[in-house]
């Protein structure tokens, strides 16, 4: 039978995994043993961000050297081995290794994509999302195994390589970082202080913008815009047919309706969330969920400026934490003080930083290409 990793050199063998590795199924206490989260960075020691169990006496021990994979299909390549002594949540699969195997091969072997579409496919559940792969699916499956000096071999040619390749990666993620700085620091310096710096200029009296054109205003975000926020919707308004329109929640577009509530060109705000305070320009039929704050530009108002303006607010500061997530009061957000030029600067303005911004975004996106 063709097996998932093709024709192998003819020194190699194809074996079960349970002839390399036998399950470690012992429970602990994270007391005793400390958290670790298992994921697509591998075994780690536990992530800030890592859902919290009230249940920590009943966790996976796992000892350094072990494989740990996440038993969850849909997280394919969600595993690695452990550097650590400690304890996992009992979804996660802990494999120890027999002594005649370089556990580092493994490593590399078992996050592979095509070991991860080989573990998908042996799963077994309802939908994706409930998608499991235990110790009893995958123990059967074939993997290749070269003899132990060329696995210690391909382990040193592979640490080698992807050291180097990870720096790279590290260069482009600082370029894109050092981008992401410029375009906030160019939007800022635009919409605060105008392209003519020869112009006369007077303290706002707000804080944050310093001083600014004489010739520009301080009012409040009301004076510029309505604002209210969105709509619920019950579940039989979905649709996910040709043809229906995006939803906006508190976290970006996210799907689709039969229905909308908006038709035009809006400036959306996450209301509530983990991402409440972010800024969209849409433009046509959405509907906005309640999760969002629903925000019309007076025509007098340059929308793109009035974008970019938000943008450089950074609403997300004035959220309350007081509920179950960050929210954002409407009433909060439509009295905050802010500025506004003369519509002829805002249409020169806003031209610009389109301009820029356009340039900006096409060399972050070639970078992550890269």
């Amino acid at each position: 039978m063709k097996q998932w990793f093709g024709n192998i050199p003819e020194n190699w063998e194809a074996v079960k995994m349970r002839n390399i590795f036998m399950e470690r199924s012992i429970k602990v206490s994270d007391k005793d043993y400390p958290a670790l989260s298992v994921g697509y960075m591998g075994v780690v020691p536990q992530l800030e961000t890592a859902a919290k169990t009230d249940n920590g006496d009943n966790r996976k021990l796992i000892r350094k050297g072990d494989f740990a994979i996440n038993s969850r299909s849909d997280r394919k390549g969600a595993g690695g081995i452990s550097r650590y002594d400690g304890s996992a949540s009992l979804i996660i699969t802990v494999l120890k290794p027999h002594e005649d195997i370089n556990g580092n091969f493994y490593h590399y072997l078992l996050r592979s994509h095509y070991f991860s579409e080989e573990f998908y496919r042996n799963g077994h559940g309802l939908v994706a999302d409930l998608w499991t792969t235990n110790w009893d699916n995958m123990r059967n499956i074939y993997v290749p195994v070269p003899p132990l000096s060329e696995q210690n071999q391909i382990v040193r040619f592979l640490d080698y390589k992807v050291s180097r390749i990870d720096k790279l990666i590290s260069i482009r993620q600082r370029q894109i970082t050092e981008l992401e700085d410029l375009k906030k620091t160019i939007i800022s310096k635009a919409v605060t202080k105008g392209l003519n710096p020869d112009v006369p200029m007077k303290d706002s009296g707000v804080k944050w913008i310093g001083d600014i054109p004489a010739e520009w205003e301080v009012v409040r975000l009301k004076r510029i815009c309505t604002m209210k926020s969105g709509t619920n919707l019950v579940s039989e308004q979905i649709n996910t047919s040709v043809g229906a329109y995006l939803v906006f929640g508190g976290n970006g577009i996210r799907g689709y309706y039969n229905e909308y509530n908006i038709d035009g060109d809006y400036i959306l705000i996450g209301r509530q969330g983990a991402l409440c305070g972010n800024v969209h320009k849409v433009s046509g039929k959405i509907w906005a969920t309640d999760h969002a704050v629903i925000t019309k530009i007076q025509s007098n108002v340059n929308i793109n400026y009035a974008y970019y303006l938000l943008l450089d607010m950074n609403l997300n500061q004035y959220s309350s934490d007081t509920a179950a997530q960050p929210g954002l009061s409407v009433n909060v957000i439509k009295n905050l003080t802010t500025i506004i030029p003369p519509l002829p600067e805002q249409n020169q303005i806003a031209a610009y930083l389109d301009k820029k911004c356009a340039q900006i975004d096409k060399a972050i996106s070639n970078t992550q290409r890269q």
